[in-house]
């Protein structure tokens, strides 16, 4: 006898979770061009049910980091409420935002590749992203924190390249340099 619908689906619902949750890992050990072999197997699926469940690997990269995304998406408007100033806000958010980025191994380069299929990865991330960065950029430009005309797509898109960690640049570096960008978009004092 058959298994009932509802037990299929809550078993693919199971097996789906299980493939998203190794390629969160793999991806951070290995970076998001890992071999989908290595997904399956820490799955303990096979590759067919990979692909079944993520036809593609922009599907997959995709589904693993959505969550993420909307997670730092939401972070804009607490720390807006929580921070000392807008400026102490949006330096919050970029740590977050960079730390997402840099530990999602290629992630950067991969973004910035022109690979057709992540375009939806990109397009999520600018739709949930970019109004929490414009907004957190708002509020410091309206307390005369950020020089004005700094968008939030020209800051992130700085922010990723810098994020593009390499042989000779790593982590740390990329922290460094987000640092120093996001602090010459501040005002500048005034001295008396």
């Amino acid at each position: 006898m058959p298994e009932p619908v509802g037990v299929r689906r809550a078993q693919a619902q199971r097996t789906r979770g299980g493939v998203l949750e190794a390629a969160a890992a793999v991806f951070v050990d290995q970076g998001v061009q890992a071999p989908v072999r290595d997904i399956a197997e820490r799955a303990g699926v096979g590759v067919g049910t990979v692909y079944r469940h993520f036809p593609t690997r922009a599907d997959l990269v995709t589904a693993v980091y959505r969550h993420q995304i909307d997670t730092c998406a939401a972070l804009a408007p607490r720390l807006l409420e929580e921070a000392e100033s807008p400026f102490a806000a949006l330096t919050r958010w970029v740590d977050a935002f960079t730390e997402f980025l840099v530990t999602k191994h290629g992630l950067g380069a991969a973004l910035g590749s022109g690979d057709s299929g992540l375009e939806n990865l990109h397009s999520l991330m600018l739709d949930s992203l970019l109004p929490a960065c414009a907004s957190l950029l708002d509020a410091c430009t309206a307390a005369g924190e950020v020089r004005p005309g700094i968008t939030a797509y020209t800051l992130m898109r700085a922010i990723g390249n810098l994020c593009i960690t390499g042989p000779d640049y790593g982590r740390a570096e990329a922290e460094r340099m987000v640092a120093v960008l996001l602090d010459g978009c501040r005002v500048a004092p005034k001295t008396i």
